[in-house]
């Protein structure tokens, strides 16, 4: 992930201590941070680490204090340079030592962490977390800078989490905060017995009924502090409906109480918030823009790949490969994964998602064996742990990112393919494997689409007498051969010689013709797609 830019300091305070410690700076916290990186024992195990070397940020992955040394060693030989900061679960007194003699910063994360909620919170921060004095970054569009503005007038700690109650941001907590806030944060699902009691008491449903604050009294037996919640309602695309709960702003109380007009300020600031997710829903990132402009996702004049290839902190010639996931599943959720798993293949890799597909570029990939390994094995990693069905298509080698929009409509059509006929390519191919299947199935859609191109004969054919169209079908798939037609259908050869000779009667021409045999197999496709 890359960015302009934030300091290191301001990254782990907008992270806040419930996520992560500093645990050494040997060179400050005002070191920027433009980009990051995750390396899990694979990478150092297999050596594909050295893809990410051009990061500023590391998140280190079930990595054993070994693995971690060997690789950070491997990393300043190879680079030149210590990384700004490396991120640990947990980090052994060694590590911290080494980085701390190489000039790396060290930042503890919270054994309860998930690095997936981890990961997005720094796509957040570099994304939303720029110059305080822009517009751009006040409380009106940023969900981080609104909920540290009401925990700031109401003098409580801010969530404000999503439908699904993932929480998308939060303000800076303290040691009052009690542990269903700070599991919420760490990505984790609060205590069963928390949230058992939440849903007994109708609490759920009453922020999703209406537009009103909810109090929720303290509950000492279970840690639960006092809390104030109000559902996030956003417009229905269709006026004559209701509007959709999006969302909760979760404000919880601490020793101090909350002021005289909270429910006030949660009212205004659940409008504040919807018109934010909407607008970030609808908006994609800066760094997400520069990803789809090179895969041709976004209609730009003059588009200059090397500048962007700058900016993005990647090559511009080096030998690419665009991937492409199909998914049933369309939100953020699919697309963070696969970014988490894609960062941490690759450092270098781009990321981003339109609609069901979600694209992943790498400017410079290796050896295209372990790019299909790390495919299969993340497809095979997301239908085991998450339950999500993937299917994905390869294009590689790519000469550069001049060709990655290329690239990009060409795995498209190979997914646009296969929604057409979802059995005819497998989870994981390319466009040379999948070619003939896709010319074929374009050609057999286009003249489905026009009657003037299908010989009426076989419609009436097909209309008249379905037998003999499938004979005919079979007959024609088998290249003439009549054995092999009896076996697919199931019968005697001598009666598909008296079926062929009584479908020359009703069309009046000879099989014998190879145009005649391309015209009819070509219509008894199209007619079948309708």
């Amino acid at each position: 992930m890359d960015a302009t830019g934030v300091g290191l300091g301001q990254l782990l305070l907008a992270l806040d201590a419930t996520l992560v410690t500093l645990v050494q700076a040997p060179r400050g916290l005002d070191l920027t941070v433009a980009s990051a990186a995750l390396i899990d024992s694979d990478d150092v195990r297999l050596g594909l680490a050295h893809g990410a070397g051009a990061a500023d940020v590391f998140f280190l992955l079930g990595i054993g204090e070994d693995e971690a040394l060997r690789w950070l060693d491997r990393q300043l030989a190879l680079t030149g340079r210590a990384p700004t900061a490396l991120f640990l679960k947990e980090p052994a007194p060694a590590v911290i030592a080494r980085a701390v003699a190489a000039g790396s910063a060290v930042v503890a994360v919270d054994p309860r962490a998930r690095w997936e909620r981890l990961y997005r919170l720094v796509n957040h921060v570099f994304d939303h977390h720029g110059d305080r004095a822009d517009p751009l970054h006040s409380s009106g569009t940023d969900l981080f800078a609104l909920a540290q503005s009401i925990a700031d007038r109401t003098h409580g700690m801010v969530s404000i989490e999503d439908a699904q109650s993932h929480v998308l941001a939060y303000s800076a907590s303290n040691d009052e905060a009690d542990d269903l806030r700070r599991l919420s944060i760490l990505g984790r699902a609060g205590p069963p017995e928390h949230l058992q009691w939440i849903a007994q008491w109708g609490i759920f449903d009453a922020l999703r009924a209406r537009r009103e604050v909810v109090r929720v009294d303290a509950r000492p037996e279970l840690g639960l502090q006092p809390r104030a919640a109000i559902g996030i309602f956003a417009p229905a695309a269709d006026e004559r409906r209701a509007p959709v709960c999006a969302g909760t702003i979760w404000l919880q109380q601490g020793s101090r109480p909350l002021a005289d007009d909270t429910d006030s300020v949660l009212r205004g600031a659940a409008v504040l918030a919807a018109r934010v997710m909407a607008r970030l829903a609808a908006t994609p990132s800066t760094h997400a823009k520069q990803v789809q402009e090179l895969l041709g996702l976004r209609d730009t004049e003059n588009s200059d790949i090397a500048a962007t290839a700058r900016e993005l902190n990647i090559v511009a010639d080096g030998r690419a490969a665009v991937i492409a996931f199909e998914t049933a599943s369309v939100g953020a959720r699919v697309a963070d994964v696969l970014s988490l798993s894609a960062s941490a293949f690759r450092g270098d890799a781009q990321v981003t998602a339109n609609g069901s597909r979600v694209y992943v570029l790498f400017p410079d990939t290796g050896k295209s064996a372990a790019l299909t390994s790390w495919i299969r094995g993340t497809i095979a990693s997301l239908r085991s742990e998450l339950g999500l069905g993937l299917r994905a298509v390869i294009a590689s080698p790519v000469a550069g990112l001049a060709n990655a929009a290329t690239a990009r409509a060409e795995v498209d059509r190979v997914l646009d393919s296969a929604e057409r006929h979802p059995g005819a390519i497998g989870d994981v191919t390319s466009l040379a494997e999948a070619r003939t299947t896709v010319l074929l199935d374009e050609i057999v859609t286009m003249i489905a689409a026009n009657d003037r191109l299908t010989d009426p004969r076989v419609r009436a054919l097909r209309d008249q007498d379905p037998m003999l169209a499938e004979t005919l079908r079979a007959y024609l798939d088998s290249f003439g051969d009549i054995a092999t037609a009896a076996q697919r259908l199931h019968v005697h050869p001598n009666t598909v010689r008296y079926r062929v000779r009584r479908i020359e009667q009703v069309l009046a021409t000879s099989l014998t013709d190879p145009d005649v045999r391309l015209l009819l197999s070509l219509s008894l496709r199209a007619i079948a797609t309708v």
